[in-house]
């Protein structure tokens, strides 16, 4: 798919994810908000899965319809994204999963 890009879409659960993880304002040390994520996080991602989704690992061995994106944040230490390839073409996010801890364990 190298130079075509994608519509990518949110769905429903991915942004019940992204308001379970992260407060409406920030945290008393600095944490993210949800607005901060969509503002710092969301169209980076949103670009990755429209441009390079089949370049990204399937989540499922054998499915190449749903593919996983693990990255590095600006304002999250660590995330991982689920897209699915909807039947129009487009790419749905479906998943997100937010790791906030920044110590070492």
């Amino acid at each position: 798919m190298t130079g075509e890009r994608r519509t990518v879409r949110t769905t429903r659960t991915f942004f019940d994810d992204l308001d379970r993880q992260l407060g409406v304002e920030r945290g008393p040390h600095g944490e993210p908000s949800v607005h901060d994520f969509q503002v710092f996080e969301l169209l980076r991602l949103v670009e990755v899965f429209a441009t390079r989704f089949d370049d990204l690992p399937a989540l499922i061995p054998g499915r190449s319809d749903y593919r996983i994106l693990i990255v590095s944040g600006i304002l999250v230490p660590r995330f991982s994204v689920v897209g699915q390839l909807a039947g129009d073409g487009a790419i749905e996010l479906v998943e997100l999963d937010l790791d906030t801890e920044t110590g070492s364990q």
